[in-house]
């Protein structure tokens, strides 16, 4: 970036008003003790106790173990460089054992890369930048006061300080409660109506060929600024609003991020990409170093933690793996080759529940789950959980099952001062009934013939057993068969059509 010099003249007054606030705020439980088995505990923080108490609740419950694990002071910090020979030495005779701890490691290391969310490490980004960069002085030269001001655009990204100014209810501290509408144009964490939104709909839309409905520019012209009273906060606070005729225009946007995330972002082979870039990535994770501040040495999953680092791990490490002559990365070479060559998991189908959602904490549990569910048939091949891959996907319209629209203000033709309020049923019968869904993709690591014929059935069994919806890819007629088998009830084939008689439970890519 060039550099402004000393005799430019600064662009705008500071008013006197502003308030002047720290330049960062200590995160989130950052006095708090963290939990060793969270999956929000930091693992250069566990000593060797911490370490024995996460495999000891993993299953791994064998003494002499554990004793050599706190003989040779494992620490967290070394936990994702054991492999099959370390942990050989340490005492895990069985080479299941060994195969089943790096497993459950290298599941630790993926969570501590999906706890980063986007926008903190935005944020982390952005001061690693203004320093190393020195941006400060020449903030100051366009008239800017960093100790505001960069406040100001972490807020934008993150939203409000976790620690309000005090006494006072206004949350934020890089603008006064006069400017709150300030807060709704970069990422509005009010209803989700913003111009990065907007940004990325334009883009997307125009190269994926898809329609995009929503008209940015006629939001625009229809904004104005109105005074709202805030309930929760219980002060007057100024909103974006438009004109009451725009709020189907509004329905279109989200109408269209949802398209977008079914079309693009969430497409069944592109997350399976992303699933099977992951396994590689942490398979390589002990064996990739990358430098960071003052030469210290990080991983793939430990690069968040210093900018420096972050900065270096480019698209390019997918390529530096897979040509790497070191023998220890074959494993993460040959997935990364496999997806290079199309030679990828293949795809069984795709269910949604019926009722209550899958948490979170269920996730890790649902390969097992498939494995599990045999179907009455005898098969030709036994399948284990590892064989299977369940990709649980959250759809919805920003909010989760709310309606984002119901925190939109308007405004009227005959009053622009006064802001409000439009129901679902003030617009039209045709809207959704929902704003979230849950989708649930379910792959097998096995390519043969006889492993996804096998595959599918469990699959198909699983679905009954959990009352799922039909799988697009299987008849009527297999899915009614195994819900009344698993309801004890008297079969009638005549009620079931031939074309709907078992088939082949499987999909080519």
């Amino acid at each position: 970036m060039q550099r402004a010099t000393l005799e430019q003249p600064t662009k705008r007054p500071r008013c006197d008003d502003s308030p002047r606030t720290p330049q960062s705020t200590p995160p989130a439980g950052a006095n708090r003790p963290e939990d060793p088995d969270s999956q929000s505990s930091d693992l250069r923080t566990w000593d060797p106790e911490d370490v024995c108490s996460f495999l000891e609740k993993r299953g791994f419950r064998e003494k002499k173990v554990l004793d050599i694990f706190r003989e040779n002071k494992i620490t967290g910090s070394f936990l994702p460089f054991l492999d099959e020979n370390r942990l050989e030495n340490l005492g895990v005779s069985s080479l299941e054992e060994r195969k089943k701890m790096i497993e459950c490691i290298q599941k630790l290391s993926q969570s501590r890369i999906d706890l980063m969310k986007h926008e903190q490490g935005s944020i982390e980004m952005f001061e690693h930048l203004v320093n190393s960069n020195e941006l400060k002085l020449v903030m100051k030269n366009y008239g800017l006061v960093p100790e505001e001001d960069i406040t100001f655009i972490k807020e934008q990204i993150m939203g409000p300080p976790i620690t309000p100014v005090k006494k006072s209810s206004w949350l934020y501290k890089g603008r006064p409660a006069k400017k709150s509408f300030l807060y709704e144009i970069v990422a509005n964490k009010r209803n989700g109506i913003d111009v990065d939104k907007w940004d990325y709909f334009a883009r997307d839309c125009h190269h994926l060929g898809i329609q995009n409905n929503f008209d940015y520019q006629r939001f625009v012209k229809f904004a104005r600024v109105c005074e709202v009273y805030d309930d929760e906060e219980m002060i007057w606070v100024k909103h974006i609003c438009t004109r009451e005729k725009e709020v189907g225009n509004l329905y279109d946007m989200f109408h269209t991020r949802n398209c977008l995330h079914r079309r693009a972002y969430q497409h069944k082979i592109g997350n399976l990409i992303d699933i099977m870039i992951t396994e590689a990535f942490l398979k390589a994770d002990p064996y990739v170093e990358i430098t960071g501040t003052a030469g210290k040495k990080f991983r793939i999953s430990t690069a968040i933690d210093d900018m420096e680092a972050f900065t270096k791990l480019t698209d390019n490490i997918f390529l530096e793996i897979l040509y790497s002559s070191d023998p220890q990365l074959s494993e993460a070479q040959s997935i990364l080759r496999n997806i290079e060559c199309r030679n990828l998991y293949k795809y069984l189908g795709e269910t949604q529940p019926k009722g209550k959602k899958i948490t979170k904490e269920e996730y890790e549990k649902l390969p097992q789950e498939v494995a599990d569910a045999k179907p009455d048939m005898a098969l030709d091949v036994e399948l284990k959980a590892e064989d299977f891959i369940v990709d649980v996907i959250n759809m919805d319209y920003g909010m989760e099952d709310k309606n984002p629209i119901d925190k939109v203000h308007f405004y009227c033709k005959s009053n622009s001062r006064q802001a409000v309020t439009i129901t679902k049923d003030q617009v039209s019968q045709l809207l959704p009934e929902k704003f979230a869904e849950q989708l649930i993709r379910v792959y097998c690591k096995r390519k043969d013939k006889k492993s996804l014929d096998a595959a599918g059935q469990h699959f198909i069994q699983w679905c009954a057993i959990r009352d799922f919806t039909k799988p697009q890819q299987y008849g009527a007629g297999e899915m009614a068969q195994r819900v009344r088998a698993l309801a004890a009830l008297p079969e009638d084939p005549g009620s079931i059509p031939s074309s709907q008689q078992p088939h082949a439970a499987h999909s080519q890519l």
